[in-house]
């Protein structure tokens, strides 16, 4: 009963005499429940059809309205979502008159997601003044610029080759704004660097960065190899002097690097030192991947190295790989640059049996082979087979057949076939079809030359001049008179 009593007296003098330090609504809660609803406000007006089409700047005008009523400040968020809106909808003349209250009303610390966001909508739109400008103002409202602004306005600079001279001047302002650049920062000026074949300050920007104090990151380290080795002016010393500068700093190049510089070293002709880094490769402990076997074996077939060529391939099926059709493909055209067409024919089956099925490639590689070296009963057995098979024959095995046929004198062959390349609408060689035509002439033929002719008009394919003349200067073979002709080519002309 004592304790009750005590309870009962206690309540008794809170009643009568505590003070309420605050006013029960103006307690935190309260404050984020009146921002929230104006915020409700202000988007609500944001989706009436009187923002769109007014001249005024009515989202800055409902921004101060909405958070007026509810007697409470407009918060970053709020100013956030204004900005947005208004690029978003491409009214970008309100947006100074936002920033301008922004800067001088507003108290807060403004975060500085809001400038990014900003300069990446002026971006999209192009305005690359106005990024530079709200990027340098961004001091003014009461907010330390860092890498998280600067990165959007380099990747923006990077972008065209107007923009890029301007980020040396941004650079040295952002040191004097006091942002650290970052490694994020260091990617994107190499990134664009090396797009636009500007390779040696790329390495010269990696240089500083890892002087600055920043690791070795592999993923740049291998896009500047990777476009060293794609530019046309670089050496083979600069792309293997970079890789053994990166090498002692610590970096481990993988298959896809290697295969880079192997791909390097073919394009220029150096198989020799292709086949010196391909087995550098597995000296590393690599395992050389199927692309680069490909690669290095186009490069010794190319320099004629036939037995070398046969070791690379015995070698990549010792390690288990499994050839693909451009490997096959390789081989075969080694085997036929040998003059054993057989061998690859044999190779044909192989592969069939290991399911990779050859394409039109893998004939053509073959069907020239039989064409140079007269075997014609051959190229048009494997044509008949390719057929049957279903693959379909491109420009490049009509003309190899037509070359074929007409260099061994089965000139009405080869015009069967020319005919079944207009029919499908390939363009033949000019060169040739004025062979044909000239031969056709010569025996008398104008009519089956006229034939041609008038087919190769109807189908939009120039006939060059050669062939207009061949016809003129052969008017007194199977043509009555030069008027005749005439009449013959105008009615062509008019197809």
């Amino acid at each position: 009963m004592a304790s009750f009593s005590v309870v009962k007296r206690s309540n008794n003098f809170l009643r009568k005499h505590r003070k309420w330090p605050f006013s029960p609504y103006k307690t935190k809660w309260h404050q984020t429940f009146d921002q929230d609803e104006a915020l409700r406000i202000l988007k609500q007006a944001a989706n009436s059809p009187e923002q769109s089409n007014s001249d005024q700047p009515y989202l800055l005008s409902a921004l101060v309205s909405s958070f007026k009523a509810y007697c409470c400040h407009p918060t970053p968020n709020a100013y956030h979502f204004v900005l947005k809106t208004l690029a978003r909808t491409s009214q970008f003349h309100h947006i100074p008159l936002v920033l301008d209250r922004l800067e001088r009303v507003e108290k807060f610390e403004t975060p500085e997601y809001i400038f990014a966001d900003l300069i990446k909508f002026y971006g999209r739109m192009n305005r690359i003044q106005d990024a530079i400008t709200i990027f340098r103002r961004i001091p003014m409202f009461r907010c330390v610029p860092s890498t998280l602004s600067l990165n959007p306005l380099l990747f923006l600079l990077c972008k065209n080759g107007e923009g890029i001279r301007m980020v040396p001047e941004i650079i040295l302002n952002s040191q004097a704004m006091g942002i650290r650049l970052e490694e994020s920062t260091f990617r994107i000026l190499i990134t664009a660097l090396c797009k636009i074949n500007r390779v040696g300050h790329a390495m010269e920007i990696f240089n500083n960065m890892i002087t600055e104090g920043y690791g070795l990151n592999p993923g740049i380290c291998s896009f500047i190899l990777s476009s060293l080795c794609e530019q046309k002016r670089s050496s083979s010393s600069e792309v293997l002097s970079f890789l053994e500068q990166m090498r002692q700093k610590g970096f481990c190049p993988c298959v896809v690097d290697y295969s880079n510089i192997i791909k390097f070293f073919v394009r220029r002709g150096m198989s020799s030192d292709a086949l010196d880094l391909l087995n550098k490769m597995k000296a590393d402990g690599f395992k050389p991947d199927i692309v680069s076997y490909t690669m290095v074996l186009n490069g010794v077939i190319g320099d004629g190295d036939y037995k070398m060529a046969d070791e690379l391939f015995d070698e990549l099926l010792l390690f288990g790989l499994i050839p693909d059709i451009y490997t096959y493909n390789v081989y075969i055209h080694g085997l036929c640059k040998q003059g054993d067409p057989g061998a690859g024919i044999q190779m044909i089956s192989r592969m069939e049996e290991l399911g990779c099925k050859p394409n039109v490639i893998t004939y053509n590689i073959l069907l020239e082979t039989f064409c140079k070296t007269r075997k014609l009963d051959e190229a048009r057995k494997l044509r008949s087979e390719m057929q049957l098979k279903g693959l379909a024959e491109n420009l490049l095995t009509f003309r190899i057949m037509i070359n074929g046929l007409f260099n061994n004198g089965e000139v009405i062959e080869a015009c069967i076939i020319l005919e079944e390349m207009l029919g499908g609408c390939f363009p033949p060689q000019i060169s040739t079809f004025g062979e044909i035509l000239s031969w056709l002439c010569k025996r008398g033929m104008v009519g089956k030359a006229l034939e041609l002719l008038t087919l190769m008009v109807g189908k939009n394919f120039s006939p060059g001049a050669k062939a207009w003349e061949i016809l003129l200067l052969s008017s007194g073979n199977e043509l009555t008179s030069v008027k005749s002709l005439e009449t013959t080519l105008g009615d062509l002309v008019g197809v």
